[in-house]
């Protein structure tokens, strides 16, 4: 076989599997964004917390309908952004950082989570929520995916310059504009509605992957914005390609291969890029030199 029926042999020949590159391709050019903005806004484990704060929501959903996914993906909605409201009120109103108060909501969520679909699931419903089932997508779950990315590239173009500001420099933009609190609300916003929208393809624990791996390799290529967003793009397009290859031709889970090749891109990027380990270290020793 040749490489080129190896590359687009299993699209051309499985429904499953074009639709799962469709929907993790849409997914990635949502959530490949904010996951850049949530980097620059140093709120990485943020969103790993807001991700395994949708788990007891979804569960909820689980237990009323079953494995449906607009009753599991509305409970994850709102499961999460309590999480994140309930966190910052909490920093708001103690002396206890927001950080901290979220890693508490977190640790909560996922056992309430947990426990609640093995009240009435099984191990493998267990599996299904919490690593997703990529393969499974069906038209009802695309459109999801699909309306969440109009939401949040419409939501981000408008808000583009005000969340630069907020990641620039926050008290600067509490000072001369009101809409500080709104921006870093609606930006909430986005993160849980495309955490939700991972949910359905790579479940609770890896959603955030797509949105953080492309967006913390991207980083080491270039320090512009735009250009960031842009490259974390793609290399979410790129991990989604190669992922949904390899478990197809190895025969493995498709959610974790997905997050592997997105962190196998991490780890050169850490290793090659201009703003990477090795070439930071000989410009060092040049400039010593």
């Amino acid at each position: 076989m040749n490489p080129v029926d190896l590359i687009v042999g299993p699209f051309v020949d499985f429904e499953f599997m074009r639709r799962a590159l469709v929907g993790t391709s849409i997914l990635s050019l949502s959530a490949c964004p904010v996951g850049v903005f949530l980097m620059l806004r140093r709120m990485s484990l943020s969103g790993d917390a807001m991700a395994h704060g949708i788990l007891p929501g979804a569960a909820v959903g689980f237990l009323v309908s079953g494995l449906k996914l607009l009753p599991m993906t509305f409970g994850g909605l709102v499961a999460g952004l309590a999480v994140a409201l309930f966190s910052g009120a909490v920093s708001r109103s103690t002396v206890q950082k927001e950080d901290a108060s979220l890693a508490a909501f977190y640790l909560i969520s996922l056992a309430l989570g947990v426990m609640l679909v093995s009240l009435r699931g099984s191990s493998i419903d267990l599996m299904h929520i919490l690593f997703g089932t990529v393969l499974a997508l069906d038209n009802q779950a695309l459109y999801l995916i699909g309306g969440i990315a109009v939401v949040t590239i419409v939501a981000l173009a408008i808000m583009w310059r005000a969340l630069v500001a907020e990641c620039m420099d926050p008290i600067f933009l509490r000072s001369v504009s009101r809409a500080g609190p709104f921006v870093h609300f609606t930006f909430l916003v986005l993160v849980v509605l495309n955490l939700v929208g991972g949910f359905e393809a790579l479940g609770t624990l890896l959603a955030v992957g797509l949105m953080m791996l492309p967006a913390a390799a991207a980083r080491f290529w270039t320090h512009r914005l735009q250009p960031m967003c842009a490259l974390a793009i793609a290399i979410g397009l790129v991990s989604n390609l190669i992922g949904l290859l390899v478990s197809y031709h190895l025969s493995v889970a498709s959610g974790p291969s997905i997050i592997l090749t997105a962190g196998a891109i991490y780890g050169l990027s850490l290793a090659l890029a201009p703003r990477g380990l090795i070439v930071s270290h000989i410009a060092t020793r040049h400039r010593a030199a």
